[in-house]
């Protein structure tokens, strides 16, 4: 049989075999994908998570109440008037001349309304030394930031002409402000140098330039066409900006990932000297099935974002899934594609001092001593591991475990403002000087009220009777604001609670409020709703719901990975130790984050601070997309190993070879997620630096621990028993790909072929 006479099958094999015959056609096809995905997607235009849909339970009753009333809540301001000093009061003359200057400032700027004194609120706090001139930004309070700069100079130049008082302006729209001049470019900056950085890896990984752009193209293309598909989904599934950052990140992981497999392979057949054709039907029917397997592994584990209950996670695991997805189908069709059209115009724009010579000691290509195949590094890791694996194993997964031992404590929270920007944001004071003088003055709990009539006796006199039981229970301090929109049959209730940025005593203020003032007072009226919302609500609520998601988004994961590794490496052993590799993998990862942001161990070495917890919403979307992303690098290293041992190696030979001829892919691989992932690490936000480390972090740990020394430990120890399938499992469908005749030659014969 010839060169290339070698025949090889299955879904990934066919599908290569197709687009390397059919090039032309399967390029433009793959091109007018994207852009039939992209324009539809523009003209559709993409559906957004409304406020109403963001939570489950009284947050989202209370959205949805607001929203059938039609009522437009404005976006409310303050402006902060305090004395430096003990020696000015809100009494004295400077002081009142301050507020009267404050309130006559920001009513000429035309921007604002209900501009409200001090005096006649009374927002003053109980040492006289601050209060509090408020008022509500006209418009839609979603672009009141865009509108706020003209009452911001205005509060300055009052500050200006009253340098014994502090007067400082703080709310919504001037914290989106803020926020958006601060860090608006933050995560456009980091999503866009995230492609030159995997560019400059992968120059350095193949030493040619058209090499290297082939991944970052098919990843940018499946980024794009995902782009216009999440524009057409989500008008059955609103997406948002949070998802569609995530699926960049993931889309440019994963695009680069398998176009990474995929091309190592192609090069490493012809190296081996194989003709161009013949290369590339076995990096089809190999490196193209391990692909297929991660790929709709990574789906699966980002689908259990969809049982959360929470539209933002469902809307960040649809758009992950699909993004993944189109990566994957581009990988082993459009990829092969271009691979045959290229040729060995792929080694285009070679890098001289990149230049590796890839010729045997012999001189001639692919003549390399069996067994010394790929990273020597590796090899003289594995031939320590391989020698002692149960020593090995032992001090790996103590290292590990001893990583992972402090996520034992974690505490989740909603980060507050202090704690998610420090010190970095001149607001960030303001608030905390708010707080202090007003506890939960600046993020009041708001009580929603629907009544079949709001002016009716009773109910007048339950709101009166809610707001005197909030003060007297030791929720609030007060003032309680009462707004009636009689014309809706609504009031707003806004209630300071007694804790203010302190989340935990904030928390048990509002539990008061609903568990003990409402219903004994609101809740007697017949027909009356009151859910209660706010900031401090909301994370309560959020936190409740993703803790009940949590069992069921884990058991969906493990259990439908457990059956893809099942039924690809039809393996029982395969299955069972990949589920607990990736959960080891993702412990050590919630160590580190617990570490470093929870206990400050080291947090200056990331640029962070110890803000004594975990952001709520990391854990849960860290475990689906490490689990996801770890699958990646498993299917493909165990794959190899799989093929070795049945070209008839015996399992530590095949566990050598598996492991140090993917290393370099897998460290190239890695390379490139972990200095994505830390860009992210880098942003002034505490939520996305413990994003970007603690995803940098798994990888690292991944690629190099865990597939590197756990992985061959545990096989090694395992032997044959590593491909043992129980009797009663052989009915299962068989998934694994058809070898070629090639393949199953003895390895003598083989390494004739091989030119060894």
């Amino acid at each position: 049989m010839g060169n290339g006479d070698i025949r090889v099958r299955g879904i990934a094999a066919r599908a290569g075999g197709w687009s390397a015959r059919h090039r032309w056609a399967a390029v433009g096809i793959w091109v007018l994908f994207v852009v039939l995905a992209m324009g539809l997607g523009s003209a559709a235009g993409r559906v957004d998570v409304n406020e109403s849909d963001q939570l489950k339970g009284e947050t989202h009753t209370a959205a949805k109440i607001i929203e059938d009333s039609g009522i437009k809540e404005p976006s409310s301001e303050s402006v902060l008037i305090q004395a430096k000093d003990g020696n000015v009061t809100s009494t004295d003359a400077e002081f009142r001349s301050a507020v009267t200057a404050v309130v006559k400032a920001v009513g000429a700027t035309g921007n604002v309304t209900a501009v409200t004194s001090p005096y006649d609120t009374k927002t003053i706090s109980k040492d006289g030394r601050s209060a509090l001139v408020q008022f509500d930004m006209r418009g839609d309070s979603k672009t009141a930031g865009d509108r706020v700069a003209p009452v911001l100079d205005a509060v300055k130049g009052v500050q200006k002409e009253h340098a014994g008082l502090r007067i400082e302006e703080i709310g919504g729209a001037s914290m989106q402000k803020t926020f958006d001049d601060a860090f608006g470019d933050d995560f456009q900056k980091a999503e866009l140098s995230a492609v030159p950085v995997a560019l400059g890896i992968l120059l350095i990984a193949f030493g040619a330039l058209v090499a290297a752009l082939l991944p970052v193209a098919l990843a940018v293309t499946a980024i794009v066409a995902t782009m216009g598909l999440m524009g057409i989904v989500s008008h059955l599934q609103p997406m948002s900006d949070t998802a569609n950052s995530v699926m960049l990140l993931v889309g440019l992981a994963v695009g680069v990932d398998y176009c990474l497999f995929y091309l190592r392979r192609e090069r490493e057949e012809r190296e081996a000297g194989r003709d161009a054709q013949t290369a590339l039907r076995i990096a089809a029917a190999t490196s193209g099935r391990a692909i297929v397997v991660s790929g709709v592994t990574v789906c699966v584990a980002m689908a259990g974002m969809l049982f959360t209950g929470l539209a933002e996670f469902e809307a960040m695991g649809l758009a992950s899934l699909m993004v993944v997805a189109v990566a994957m189908v581009g990988s082993v069709t459009v990829l092969p594609a271009l691979l045959s059209l290229l040729g060995e115009r792929v080694e285009k724009g070679r890098i001289p001092f990149l230049h590796r010579d890839k010729r045997g000691t012999d001189g001639r290509r692919g003549n390399r001593p069996p067994g010394q195949e790929g990273s020597r590094f590796w090899g003289a890791v594995l031939r320590v591991v391989l020698a002692k694996p149960a020593l090995s194993l032992l001090v790996a997964a103590g290292v590990l475990l001893a990583i992972a031992a402090p996520a034992l404590g974690m505490k989740t929270q909603q980060l507050t403002l202090d704690k998610e920007f420090g010190d970095s944001l001149p607001i960030v004071g303001t608030y905390n000087r708010v707080n202090d003088a007003f506890p939960g003055g600046s993020e009041p709990a708001e009580v929603v009220v629907k009544a079949h009539d709001i002016n009716a006796a009773d109910v007048r006199s339950a709101l009166a009777d809610f707001r005197t039981r909030a003060i007297a229970s030791g929720a609030s301090r007060g003032p309680v604001d009462i707004k009636v929109h009689a014309a809706q049959n609504v009031a707003f209730v806004y209630v300071p609670l007694v804790g203010g940025s302190d989340q935990d005593k904030a928390e048990k203020s509002l539990e008061l409020l609903r568990d003990t003032v409402r219903p004994a007072t609101l809740g007697k009226v017949d027909g009356v709703q009151a859910p209660i919302t706010g900031q401090v609500a909301g994370s309560h609520d959020f936190n409740d719901q993703l803790v009940g998601s949590v069992a069921p988004v884990f058991a969906f994961v493990v259990v439908f990975a457990f059956l893809l590794m099942l039924l690809s490496f039809r393996s029982l052993t395969i299955a069972i130790t990949s589920i607990v590799l990736n959960l080891l993998s993702v412990a050590a990862a919630y160590g580190i984050l617990v570490a470093v942001f929870q206990h400050g161990w080291g947090a200056s070495l990331v640029g962070a601070e110890g803000v004594g917890a975990i952001v709520t919403w990391l854990p849960l979307f860290l475990f689906v997309i490490l689990f996801g992303l770890s699958m990646d690098y498993h299917v493909f290293v165990v794959s190899r190993i799989r093929e070795a041992r049945l070209r008839g190696r015996d399992t530590k030979d095949a566990i050598r070879h598996g492991v140090v001829t993917t290393a370099g892919v897998v460290t190239s691989a890695a390379v490139i997620m972990v200095a994505v992932f830390a860009i992210f690490g880098t942003l002034s936000m505490q939520s996305m630096k413990q994003m970007g480390v603690g995803l940098a972090a798994a990888v690292l740990i991944d690629a190099t621990i865990i597939r590197g020394v756990l992985l061959p430990a545990v096989m090694a120890l395992l032997g044959e028993r590593n491909w043992y399938l129980p009797k009663w499992l052989n009915r299962l469908p068989d998934l694994t790909h058809d070898e070629s005749p090639e393949a199953v030659l003895p390895p003598a014969r083989q390494d004739e072929r091989a030119g060894v």
